[in-house]
Parts: structure tokens; C-alpha cells; sequence
């Protein structure tokens, strides 16, 4: 089983790695992570790095079921098999639990409403991770948002507004 602790990562962006067969392309990625942020670079990175072999291989779904206890947390970033083999280190982006409000929908009406349920996941460049987490964390924007600008992006990545 695996272990997170909630409320450990407070406010910063939790980010779990879950691929250990390339350690330079995961100290590439935290490099990444670490850089300031911002249009200036005015923002300094406030992240928690779950590194722990016991995660290696963990699904999202399983990622998700770890950490869904922590009522604080809105998404969590994995760094998976893919975000060590790309070229621009993406991060996946998972939803954590419901967007207020989602939970009393009646699923036959809401499928009527829209073309697709919620975004349940995205990819994000590391430097996006910090606009995405800021963001969902204050309710400035929502999820699906991201994940629709994810969407309209060739390779399905969030790179910035």
C-alpha cells in the first residue's frame, strides 16, 4: 500500500515520482521544477517531491487513491515513464476529487449538458505545474481549463497562457 501523509505538502504543488529507470532525466526534471516562475520569474517554486521507490510504478488511479484523503490538495503531477522519455519533461496532471459542485450532478443531465465529463488528467511542461497548482489552489481558475488548454495544444501539453 502506499503512503502519503495528508496535509504534508501544505501549499505547495505535490508532485510523485513514479519512474526510477533514469535517474539524470528525474534530477532534470526537479531541476526544471526548482527554476522561479512567473512571467518575470518573480515567483520562487514551492513544490514537495515525493521520491520514494515504494511509488515506482503506481498507477494514477493509485497515485490518486493515496493521496485523496488531503481535503487541501486540488492536483496532484506525477512524473511518470513518459515525463522522463519526452523532450519537454511533462508532468501528468491529475485531479484530485470533485470540482464543488460535481458531486450533486445528476450524471444523466450532465452528460446532456456537455459533450465529455471533466477532465480527469492533463500534461504540463514543469514550468506550468506552478501556474497550475497557484491557480486551482486560490479557485482563480478550475481544472478543466488547464485541460483544455492541454487539449488544443499539438502534443496535448500545457505550456502557459
Amino acid at each position: 500500500m502506499l503512503s502519503y501523509v495528508p496535509g504534508c505538502a501544505g501549499f505547495a504543488a505535490l508532485i510523485v515520482r513514479t519512474d526510477y529507470a533514469d535517474e539524470a532525466a528525474w534530477r532534470a526534471v526537479a531541476e526544471d521544477l526548482g527554476r522561479p516562475w512567473g512571467r518575470d520569474g518573480d515567483f520562487e517554486p514551492v513544490i514537495h517531491l515525493l521520491d520514494d521507490p515504494a511509488w515506482a510504478g503506481a498507477t494514477p488511479d493509485q497515485v490518486l487513491a493515496a493521496v485523496g484523503r488531503d481535503e487541501e490538495l486540488s492536483v496532484v503531477f506525477v512524473a511518470d515513464r513518459t515525463t522522463m522519455t519526452s523532450p519537454h519533461r511533462a508532468l501528468l496532471a491529475l485531479r484530485v476529487g470533485a470540482d464543488e459542485g460535481d458531486e450533486d450532478l445528476d450524471p444523466e443531465y450532465y452528460r446532456d449538458l456537455v459533450d465529455a465529463p471533466p477532465a480527469r488528467e492533463f500534461r504540463t511542461v514543469p514550468a506550468g505545474v506552478h501556474d497550475v497548482h497557484a491557480n486551482l489552489s486560490i479557485a482563480n481558475m478550475d481544472f478543466q481549463e488547464y485541460a483544455e488548454a492541454a487539449a488544443e495544444d499539438p502534443e496535448g501539453v500545457f505550456r502557459g497562457f
